[in-house]
C-alpha cells in the first residue's frame, strides 16, 4: 500500500530534481538509507526507477522549452549505456551485489565528490572557460572525447549506486562546455541524459527482484507533481543559491551514510 511518508520523500526530492535535474539519486539514496533504513540494493534498485520516471516527466518541461542538448546527451550516452549494459548483465547473472558490503560507503563517496564539485564549480567553470578561451581548437579537439569518457564513469557511478547521473554529471558538464552550458541547458539536458541509463542500470536490478513495488508507487505519488512544480519554478530562482543549498544538503547526507 502506499505509505505517506514515502509520498513526502518522493515530493522533496522531485521538486529539488525539477528545479536543479539533481537528487534523482543523490537525495533519495541517501534519504532511503538513513531515513528509512532500506538495504542498499533495494535502495539502488528502486532509486533507478523512481529516477527515470520522475525525469521522463520533468524532461517534457524541458522539452517544450527547446532547452536540450542532444549533441552533449548523445556523446555521454555513447559512453553510459555501454558501461551501464555490463553492470546490469553481471546482475542478471546472479552477480552478488547484495553482499558488497563496501556499496553504503560508494553511495556516501559518490555523494561527497558531487557535493564539493558543486561549490568548486564557479572555480571550474572558470578554470574550464580560460582553457576554452585561449586554447580553442585543442579544447573542441578533446572535446568529444572527454565527454564520452565522462559518460562512462557516469554509467559506472549510477549503475552500482544510483547516484551520479544528475548531481555529477552536471558538474562534469560545466567543466567541458563551460560556454554552451547555460543554467537551463544544463539541468534540461543533464535530465535527458539520465532518464535512458536509469532504466538501464534497473534492468538488472528489476530482473533480479531487487525492486519494493510500493515503495517506487508511493515515491512517484509524490514526486510526479512535485517535479513539474520545481521544474516551472526553476528560471525564477538564482541557479548559484541552489547549487549551494543543494551541496549543503549533500554534505550532511555523505557524513551521515559514510559514518
Amino acid at each position: 500500500m502506499i505509505d505517506a511518508t514515502y509520498v513526502l520523500a518522493g515530493a522533496f526530492t522531485g521538486f529539488v530534481v525539477g528545479l536543479t535535474g539533481v537528487g534523482g539519486g543523490a537525495l533519495m539514496t541517501p534519504i532511503l538509507l538513513i531515513i528509512f533504513g532500506v538495504s542498499p540494493t533495494t535502495a539502488i534498485a528502486t532509486d533507478l526507477w523512481f529516477a527515470a520516471i520522475t525525469k521522463t516527466v520533468g524532461a517534457g518541461v524541458h522539452h517544450k522549452n527547446g532547452n536540450i542538448d542532444w549533441q552533449v546527451a548523445k556523446r555521454l550516452w555513447l559512453g553510459s549505456l555501454p558501461i551501464a549494459m555490463l553492470v546490469v548483465l553481471l546482475v542478471s547473472f546472479g552477480a552478488k551485489v547484495e553482499k558488497l558490503d563496501w556499496l553504503t560507503r560508494a553511495i556516501g563517496v559518490v555523494v561527497l565528490i558531487t557535493a564539493v564539485g558543486l561549490i568548486a564549480a564557479p572555480k571550474l567553470v572558470a578554470f574550464a572557460r580560460g582553457w576554452r578561451v585561449a586554447r580553442p581548437e585543442r579544447f573542441k579537439a578533446v572535446q568529444p572525447a572527454l565527454t564520452v569518457i565522462s559518460g562512462g564513469v557516469l554509467g559506472l557511478c549510477v549503475a552500482l549506486t544510483s547516484v551520479g547521473a544528475g548531481a555529477l554529471g552536471g558538474v562534469l558538464l560545466l567543466y567541458l562546455y563551460p560556454l554552451r552550458m547555460t543554467p537551463h541547458r544544463l539541468v534540461a539536458t543533464d535530465i535527458v541524459h539520465a532518464i535512458p541509463l536509469a532504466v538501464v542500470a534497473g534492468l538488472g536490478y528489476l530482473f533480479a527482484g531487487m525492486v519494493d513495488r510500493w515503495m517506487l508507487v508511493s515515491l512517484l505519488a509524490g514526486s510526479i507533481p512535485a517535479v513539474l512544480f520545481g521544474g516551472a519554478l526553476g528560471a525564477k530562482v538564482s541557479g548559484r543559491l541552489i547549487q549551494i543549498s543543494l551541496a549543503a544538503v549533500l554534505l550532511v547526507a555523505a557524513v551521515k551514510v559514510i559514518a
